[in-house]
């Protein structure tokens, strides 16, 4: 599941945008201060950034400008202003869209979609090929742990995770329950040396 942070100060702007990204399978953060937004961006890992211009104690602006290149993450700059100068300060500044209020909420859920696929797409195109191994529908990059199958991403825990990964690297070889006190070599790959199987 993608984790969305929006920095908003009308609250009733931000749970709409919340309400629909949820329904469209998103998780989704709200802040409604600059400052707090900023150390939110700190604390928890987000996929996309859903921004307002006009900010308490510190503006959308300013906000990009601290980003920088500490974040490589989609920003999506959300404002009343429609001058053009606006639009084109807060893309100088990093962002990656700017969309006007008032705008149709399905609309930016479509953007955030788009946006996020465009940004794994140019991430995993410079993904170092060793690092990723591609079966027919499913996509294995290891660096990151992330599984896609049919270019969804499946969240899997990281013993499962690491079987799959194992078992890809292995291709053309049967394993069972039975079979794994003869191949201690798979029991200390995935479970670590050390480790006793009960059957």
């Amino acid at each position: 599941m993608k984790n969305i942070l929006i920095i908003e100060d009308d609250l009733s702007i931000a749970e709409l945008q919340r309400d629909y990204l949820e329904l469209n399978g998103f998780n989704v953060t709200i802040c409604t201060d600059g400052i707090k937004g900023l150390h939110m961006i700190d604390k928890i890992d987000i996929d996309l950034l859903i921004l307002d211009i006009m900010l308490p104690n510190i503006d959308g602006y300013s906000i990009l400008k601290k980003l920088g290149d500490e974040k490589d993450i989609p920003v999506l700059l959300v404002s009343a202003k429609k001058e053009e100068i606006d639009k084109i300060k807060g893309l100088s500044l990093g962002a990656d869209d700017y969309i006007t209020k008032p705008f149709s909420p399905s609309e930016l859920v479509a953007r955030v979609k788009s946006h996020i696929k465009n940004y794994e797409r140019i991430k995993n195109k410079f993904t170092p090929k060793k690092n990723k191994i591609i079966i027919r529908g499913l996509e294995i990059i290891k660096d990151s742990m992330q599984v896609f199958v049919n270019g969804n991403e499946v969240n899997l825990p990281q013993k499962e995770f690491e079987l799959l990964l194992y078992m890809c690297e292995n291709p053309n070889k049967v394993f069972s329950r039975e079979a794994c006190p003869s191949n201690p070599q798979y029991i200390e790959t995935v479970w670590g040396a050390g480790y006793r199987l009960r059957i």
